[in-house]
C-alpha cells in the first residue's frame, strides 16, 4: 500500500472536509501518498484525479461541502462506467480507495472493488443516517442542529400568531433526522414514511390542542412522508387554523460541521486508512456505542437499518 485514493460520493454531508483532511494526513503520517477525486464517481470516470498533500486540506476542518466536490452519476450504474472506474484506478497507481458517502456510493464501491480487486473502505457520510452498520454517520448532528436553529425561530413566531407550522425535513425513504429533530424540538406531531398516519386524527389532536391552550403546534414531516402542501390545505380545510409551511430544503446539508461530527469525522477518516494498511479488503467504517468499528462494505448497503422506535413513541408521549 504505497498510494491512496479519496473520492466523496452522492449528496454532500457536512463534515466532509474533516474526513478528507483526516485521511489525507493520516495517510501521510503512514508514508502514503494521496491522490484526490473531484466530482465523485463521474470525476473517477473521467480521470479527474490530483495529488493532496498535507496544505492541501490546511483550514478546511470547518467548512461544509466538499472540496473534492461530488455529483450524482448515473453511469457508475452501468458495466461499462465500472469499467471506467477500474481503467482510472489503474492509470493513477491506486492501491486502494476510500469512498465517503451513503448506501448508494457504497454500492457502487463494492461493485468497482468485485471488477477490479482493488481494496475499497467507506466512510459513512449522509443526514439521512440510513446507512446499517454504523449508530450514526458524518454529518447526521449537523443536520439536526441546523433545522432546530430554524425551528426554535418558527417555534416563536407560531406562538405569537397561535398558528400551527408543518417543517419539511429531509428524508425521501426514512424517518430518522425527522425524529431526532421532533424529539429535540419538542414537535406535536412527527410524520415519517415508515409509520401510515391519518390526518384526520391529527387535526382532532390539534384541536384539542387549542382547547387545552396551547398556543403553537408544530408538525415535523420527513419529505418522504406525503405532499407537504396537501397536508397544510387539509388541516386548514379540516380545523379552520391558520396554518404554515416551511420546507428547510438543501440548507440542512450545508453550514459548519457540529464539534460531533467533526470529530466523528477525524476518528473515521484516521480508521479508514489505518484499516486499508492492515489489507481490509471491501469493508466501512462505523460506529458502535462509543468503540469505532469495522463492517462488511456489503452489508451496510443491503440491510435496512432499523428506526430507533422508542424516541418516536417518547415524542409522542411528550407532545400531549
Amino acid at each position: 500500500m504505497r498510494r491512496i485514493g479519496v473520492v466523496t460520493a452522492g449528496g454532500d454531508a457536512p463534515g466532509m472536509n474533516a474526513a478528507i483532511r483526516s485521511i489525507v494526513r493520516v495517510a501521510i503520517f503512514h508514508g502514503l501518498k494521496v491522490l484526490g477525486v473531484e466530482r465523485g464517481y463521474a470525476g473517477l470516470i473521467e480521470g479527474q484525479v490530483h495529488p493532496l498533500d498535507s496544505r492541501s486540506v490546511s483550514g478546511i476542518i470547518n467548512r461544509g461541502g466538499t472540496i473534492l466536490r461530488t455529483a450524482r452519476c448515473e453511469e457508475i450504474k452501468t458495466s461499462q462506467g465500472i469499467q471506467e472506474v477500474k481503467n482510472t484506478l489503474k492509470a493513477s497507481g491506486i492501491d486502494g480507495l476510500i469512498v465517503i458517502g451513503g448506501g448508494g456510493s457504497f454500492k457502487a464501491a463494492s461493485e468497482v472493488h468485485e471488477a477490479s480487486g482493488l481494496p475499497i473502505v467507506g466512510v459513512p457520510a449522509t443526514i439521512d443516517n440510513d446507512v446499517a452498520g454504523t449508530d450514526t454517520t458524518i454529518g447526521f448532528d449537523t443536520a439536526i442542529n441546523t433545522a432546530l436553529f430554524t425551528i426554535d425561530r418558527i417555534r416563536d413566531t407560531a406562538t405569537s400568531h397561535e398558528r400551527v407550522f408543518v417543517v419539511e425535513v429531509m428524508g425521501r425513504k426514512r424517518g430518522f433526522l425527522a425524529v431526532e429533530v421532533g424529539l429535540a424540538e419538542g414537535a406535536e406531531f412527527i410524520l415519517i414514511p415508515e409509520i401510515k398516519y391519518n390526518l384526520e386524527d391529527i387535526c382532532r389532536k390539534l384541536e384539542q390542542g387549542r382547547r387545552k391552550s396551547k398556543t403553537s403546534q408544530i408538525i415535523v414531516m420527513a419529505e418522504g412522508a406525503g405532499n407537504s402542501a396537501a397536508i397544510v390545505e387539509q388541516i386548514e380545510r379540516e380545523t379552520g387554523y391558520e396554518v404554515r409551511l416551511t420546507v428547510l430544503g438543501h440548507a440542512q446539508r450545508g453550514g459548519p460541521p457540529t464539534a460531533r461530527s467533526r470529530i466523528l469525522a477525524n476518528q473515521f477518516g484516521a480508521y479508514a486508512v489505518e484499516l486499508l494498511l492492515k489489507g481490509a479488503k471491501k469493508n466501512m467504517v462505523g460506529i458502535k456505542g462509543r468503540r469505532i468499528v469495522s463492517v462488511d462494505l456489503d452489508y451496510t448497503w443491503k440491510e435496512r437499518k432499523d428506526l430507533d422506535m422508542s424516541r418516536y413513541r417518547l415524542a409522542e408521549i411528550l407532545s400531549s
